[in-house]
């Protein structure tokens, strides 16, 4: 069955990548939740998509020269003023603690193309162990050298490579990574792909999947999952 991960929780209905954001993507039924991993300035992962913190708060600046403390402060209710004081950045350990007491997927993006934070991966890879979440975890990154060095530090942690753009047999290509699964943009994700790519036991998701059109396509080709921003709309057609 194709498996619905909220992108940046229920980024369509919530501030994104925030605990509200996550939490209500469980509660509307998905099977899994996909954040974004950057490092804070004092080195602790912490939960948000861009390299700056402008966007998605009422704060200036990149996050690497931020402490934690710093960012956990900050206003992410972002696009929704009614969560206004109840949505920040959270650590990556509190979402990772949060999980651990049920049983759904983590699909943790390493934020590491544009800046190389050093021990980004042996961090994030520790704290999943912490918590003892290891078979529940998928890493994906734009980086794939950094896919490559995920998997040299455990070979039982699934990767998934992000795409971009289309390749020429993907399927090949994740294989020289060492990676379990593909991630394309959606409109890279055609029959041929989905079904060869599987096929050669390369799992297929991809992302951001927001129209019925798509969603109801992606069921149909028995993909293995795809990224959503509301996942309650996808979850509604999946009954269907």
């Amino acid at each position: 069955m194709t498996k619905i991960f909220g992108h940046r929780g229920a980024a369509g209905t919530c501030p994104e990548n925030t605990m509200p954001s996550f939490k209500a993507a469980i509660e509307s039924g998905a099977d899994g939740i996909e954040l974004d991993v950057h490092l804070s300035k004092d080195g602790v992962p912490v939960v948000i998509h861009d390299e700056s913190v402008d966007r998605t708060t009422n704060g200036k600046g990149f996050v690497k020269d931020l402490t934690f403390s710093q960012l956990k402060n900050l206003d992410a209710s972002y696009l929704f003023p009614e969560y206004s004081g109840k949505a920040f950045i959270p650590s990556l350990e509190e979402v990772l603690a949060w999980s651990s007491s049920s049983d759904f997927l983590l699909n943790i993006e390493l934020k590491n193309d544009r800046i190389p934070y050093q021990e980004l991966e042996e961090k994030v890879i520790q704290q999943i162990f912490t918590y003892k979440l290891q078979n529940r975890v998928i890493l994906s990154s734009f980086n794939h050298e950094s896919l490559m060095l995920c998997h040299r530090i455990s070979s039982e942690l699934e990767t998934a490579a992000l795409l971009s753009e289309r390749l020429f047999e993907p399927w090949n290509y994740a294989k020289t990574l060492s990676a379990r699964a593909i991630h394309p943009v959606h409109y890279a994700a055609d029959p041929h792909v989905i079904f060869h790519s599987q096929a050669n036991g390369i799992q297929v998701r991809p992302f951001t999947v927001n129209d019925e059109q798509t969603m109801q396509f992606l069921f149909k080709a028995e993909c293995a999952g795809f990224f959503t921003d509301y996942p309650e709309k996808a979850l509604s057609l999946k009954k269907k």
